[in-house]
């Protein structure tokens, strides 16, 4: 909430005690609620003043354009060029001087627009440093004029409220509150030890009693604790004054009309919503506060024409809906110029029902905020006096008396017993019973002692945050001043600390693929409901978990797979022109299982695109691949030291995968993981290059038994290779050959590798040539020629055999 330091000093005496904007902030940081935010509207701005437009005549260059004479002191008057279409003579205007700095710290020079001199700007409030959220709709397209009262020459920050400092505070939800001056004051002058100055405006009601004008009645009583409206009749409508404006723009709410913006005060000063209806325009006088009809259609302020669930709560006039409950008002009963009666609504509805109502038609607004988080009792009818009140002296309207009531707010004090001994012993401090009386008194909750250890403190309604002992020990501390509490180490046992296995393996496995080249990336748990079903490590028909209230619709299901969302990370660094992407994720995949809670696996997964390596002087950037991307896999998986059998199968199951360039990886023969291509069909979906990917099942490996490692000396005997070249048909595999070799290489085998491959012309049709080195080396004894030779033949004469291969 935006918080306004002169508005706080109306009823504290804060300027008096010299408690200044910051030290004030700085205090609310330690004691009360987040501070965001503190600065002034006038911060950055200089030499703004008021100014009188004296003469205005059309530029002889320009079809739009005004040369204007602004009077700015009692002897000076300027030629301004200005190109607002509602400049008009005898206005009070928000001059920038030459050298004046406006928003965005542009600075204002004298200059000549189309030949014509012109010496300052004459400025709207957007170019002051207002947002378009907050300025006035009348004034979108032109200059914004001061009050006629305004002295020329003056600096304009006062007559605009922009001298003011503004605390911009973050609240957690449990101090609901705090989202109004009311309870801003009320903590203030608990924190400070001040005196409390709020002040509320009684009604004055007329002699036209209520009658069968106006009657309110509730449905189901679950729906609204508590629900009253006001009729005031005879009232006009026109704008707000300057004094109330302000109040409402320095808290980021747009003036709109008196009306609405006596509702949009009381909003801030109570924390009370309010809604006003036109009474005339109420299909009828008979109001219900009932559930939606299914399909029910209501059309909003906003113009959106929304269908209702049963779910939903509306105000009904007789059959008709005509508001959302605790969200927005209806159009077909808005005010507009021609109101002369309203019918003022304060009420409180049920939290949960207005929550579940505004994220399913994502209608967040300041009063909607207000009843999830709770409201006041206590202030309901003081909330709805004073906006009657004010309603009355602002648009001149006359309070019939009495009320339509449908539900009375209900509420009591909480009683808390406190134990000053159990007090000291949570906070480590030593106060007495009259210490903790007093600081009770500074909150204003009434208490008394029942002996010398026991005290009974009545907690008002207005703090709804305040339950059970704990949350009064929190009080007291925050009010004793956490500074103040003595320091002590706990008490504990000695533990050696460290990693678990599986944590240092998961840890040691990230290290491995940053060493690879791959960045680290972490990506939303939730998206779609087609890219969780996407790139899963075992493919099925199972549908992901979604969530009854997501917060967009770009994350409404859980993921059973990582990949999507390196894709999308992928995807935002393309737009970037990053070509050159290699990014990892360790994390969770969500698996349903049939109950309420999905099986929590975890996953690896990474996505490379564009060149691991860029080029040097001596060496082209070399495109990744799928044995690039494999290779990566296969020494991921070497460093994480599984001892079963690591195979890689072609696969094409996968439908957002390329057929031809896809792998699954066999652990002892069960899947747990893949790799490849992303098909160029899924790529142009996700807006990606052509890009390579690998998920693997990271509990399933670490689960896996591992094999030991240790120390193997390097042999210091001479190697002996052998090379050999062999035809095979076009269905044998690289690995299958491999295998062949290795299963009678002998124990002086130590590497096979690959040197060649041919395929074309002078080779039999459906035929391939391959080409091996073969090394062989003892670790005890230089070898013999003999003993080579002899383990040759044998794998030739086992490649023969087994796989029909052909030496060349």
């Amino acid at each position: 909430m935006k918080v306004s330091y002169q508005w706080l000093n109306q009823y504290l005496p804060l300027e008096e005690k010299g408690i200044q904007p910051a030290a004030l902030a700085e205090k609310l940081a330690r004691t009360s609620v987040d501070i965001n935010d503190v600065y002034s509207p006038m911060d950055g701005l200089k030499k703004l003043v008021v100014g009188l437009v004296v003469a205005c005549e059309p530029h002889p260059d320009s079809d739009h354009l005004n040369v204007c004479q602004v009077q700015v002191s009692e002897t000076e008057t300027l030629q301004i060029v200005c190109g607002a279409p509602n400049v008009q003579v005898g206005k009070k205007v928000i001059v920038a001087l030459v050298g004046a700095r406006i928003k965005d710290n542009i600075k204002i020079k004298r200059g000549k627009i189309r030949g014509v001199e012109s010496n300052g700007m004459l400025c709207a409030l957007q170019e002051i440093g207002f947002s378009e959220q907050v300025a006035p709709k009348d004034y979108e397209a032109g200059i914004w004029f001061l009050p006629d009262d305004a002295v020329v020459g003056d600096a304009v920050y006062p007559y605009l409220g922009m001298d003011d400092t503004i605390i911009d505070t973050d609240l957690t939800p449990n101090r609901g509150d705090m989202l109004s001056i009311f309870g801003n004051v009320n903590d203030l002058a608990a924190i400070y030890d001040l005196p409390n100055g709020f002040e509320s405006h009684p009604v004055v009601e007329s002699d036209e009693a209520m009658a069968d004008q106006l009657s309110a009645t509730l449905a189901d009583e679950a729906i609204a604790p508590a629900y009253e409206m006001r009729l005031i009749k005879h009232l006009h409508v026109a704008d707000s004054p300057m004094w109330l404006q302000i109040k409402l723009w320095n808290a980021g709410i747009r003036p709109i009309n008196n009306v609405v913006d006596i509702t949009n005060y009381v909003l801030l000063k109570y924390g009370q919503p309010l809604h006003a209806f036109d009474y005339a325009k109420l299909p009828s006088h008979q109001i219900t506060v009932r559930h939606a009809q299914a399909g029910e259609q209501l059309t909003t302020l906003d113009g959106e024409a929304r269908s209702l669930q049963a779910s939903d709560i509306v105000i009904a006039a007789g059959e008709e809906a005509v508001a959302l409950a605790g969200t927005m008002g209806g159009q077909s009963t808005m005010v507009d110029e021609q109101t002369t009666s309203v019918a003022l609504e304060a009420a409180i509805f049920d939290p949960v029902m207005v929550r579940k109502q505004a994220r399913r038609l994502d209608l967040h607004s300041e009063s909607s905020m207000r009843f999830e988080r709770g409201i006041n009792p206590e202030t309901l009818h003081q909330a709805l006096d004073e906006a009657a009140y004010w309603l009355a002296e602002l648009a001149g309207g006359q309070v019939v008396a009495g009320k339509a009531v449908a539900a009375r707010p209900q509420f009591a004090d909480r009683e808390i017993t406190l134990s000053v001994r159990r007090v000291n012993h949570v906070l480590g401090t030593e106060l007495t019973m009259a210490m903790i009386e007093q600081l009770m008194v500074r909150l204003d909750f009434a208490a008394h002692s029942l002996d010398d250890d026991q005290l009974v403190v009545a907690v008002p309604a207005r703090r709804w945050d305040i339950e059970l002992p704990a949350d009064l020990y929190e009080e007291i501390a925050r009010l004793y001043g956490y500074d103040n509490l003595p320091s002590t180490l706990p008490a504990m046992t000695k533990t050696s600390g460290g990693l678990t296995e599986t944590q240092a393996r998961l840890r040691a496995s990230r290290h491995t693929l940053e060493g690879l080249g791959l960045t680290q990336a972490i990506s939303y748990s939730l998206t779609t409901v087609k890219r969780a079903q996407q790139f899963r490590v075992a493919p099925d028909q199972t549908q992901p978990m979604q969530l009854d209230y997501p917060m967009s619709s770009d994350h409404v299901a859980t993921r059973m797979s990582i990949i999507s969302g390196l894709l999308l990370d992928v995807a935002y660094n393309h737009a970037r022109k990053v070509a050159d992407v290699a990014l990892y994720e360790q994390g969770r995949v969500f698996i349903p299982q049939g109950g309420e809670r999905p099986l929590e696996e975890e996953h690896v997964a990474g996505a490379v695109t564009g060149h691991l390596t860029p080029a040097n002087w001596h060496q082209a950037a070399q495109p990744v691949d799928f044995y690039a991307l494999k290779g990566i896999v296969q020494t991921y998986l070497q460093n994480l030291a599984v001892a079963g059998e690591i195979t890689y199968v072609a696969d094409s199951s996968r439908p957002e995968m390329h057929p031809g360039r896809t792998a699954n990886i066999l652990l002892d023969g069960q899947v747990v993981g893949f790799l490849g291509q992303v098909h160029p069909s899924c790529a142009a979906e996700y807006k990606i290059p052509e890009t390579y990917v690998f998920e693997l099942n990271l509990a399933a490996l670490l689960a896996a038994p591992k094999r030991d490692k240790h120390y193997v000396h390097i042999s210091k005997y001479p190697a002996v290779t052998r090379d050999i070249a062999l035809l095979v048909d076009q269905t044998i595999t690289n690995q299958a050959i491999v295998a062949a070799i290795k299963q009678k290489g002998g124990a002086y085998l130590k590497q096979v590798q690959l040197f060649d491959l041919y395929r074309g012309e002078h080779l039999p049709a459906n035929k391939k040539s391959l080409a091996y080195t073969l090394t062989y080396q003892a670790d005890d004894a230089t070898l013999k020629e003999d003993d080579v030779n002899q383990a040759f033949e044998k794998v030739v004469a086992h490649l023969t055999t087994t796989l029909g291969a052909e030496i060349r």
